[in-house]
């Protein structure tokens, strides 16, 4: 093991210091910053949104991985290049019939373009666009808010991602987000998944840079 990307979720960081805990993930063996923009609508919650991603820009000397939980996605596209997104990942829930458009539109902004998909989306919904996403988002919680419990599922579900991205011959990596601990993640890297977002379980603990790092090597 050890090949894995690690990226700590910023929603789960201390807002009151927040060029802190980015110092921290910048100084530690994380490889990205996953960073969760929620409007409110397309999820029962509401993050930061523009200024502060482009705070965090302006300290992060990691990848920027940015989520968006937002409807409309695709009217916002070029904005987040503008910001500093490195990979952009939009849900498919909201995207559907835009999809492949949205996914070019992302590319030709200059970033990696991802898809997430909740729990209850169905896998095969994928298959169409697989190689023309860079990344799928597993969601391993519904997505909203921080410190859910894991939803066991998220297991079977990887698999079934890394056997289309494997009957394609496509380079998408998975990446799992919700619920991701110490407890599973050697298995969620068993079952396929490339990059681990974990959130809570990173900045709750005692010492933060330890956990990124036994995450990294688990």
């Amino acid at each position: 093991m050890g090949n894995q990307l690690i990226a700590p979720s910023i929603l789960s960081a201390d807002f009151s210091d927040l060029k802190a805990d980015i110092q921290m993930v910048n100084e530690s063996e994380a490889d990205w910053f996953h960073v969760d923009i929620m409007d409110g609508v397309f999820v029962p919650n509401i993050s930061f949104g523009m200024p502060v991603l482009k705070s965090i820009n302006q300290y992060a000397t990691k990848t920027l991985d940015v989520h968006l939980m937002i409807v409309n996605p695709e009217k916002y596209i070029e904005k987040f290049a503008e910001l500093g997104s490195d990979i952009l990942t939009i849900h498919y829930e909201v995207s559907k019939d835009k999809l492949a458009e949205s996914l070019k539109s992302i590319k030709n902004s200059g970033m990696k373009a991802g898809v997430a998909i909740n729990p209850d989306t169905d896998i095969t919904i994928l298959e169409k666009y697989i190689q023309e996403i860079d990344l799928v988002c597993v969601m391993g919680v519904f997505p909203g808010f921080s410190g859910q419990a894991f939803i066991e599922a998220t297991y079977h579900r990887c698999k079934a991602v890394k056997e289309l991205i494997n009957k394609h011959n496509s380079d998408t990596l998975i990446e799992v987000d919700g619920g991701v601990t110490l407890d599973n993640a050697k298995k969620l890297i068993e079952c396929g998944a490339d990059v681990l977002v974990s959130g809570s379980h990173v900045f709750k603990a005692e010492n933060p840079k330890e956990i990124i790092s036994k995450l990294k090597h688990v």
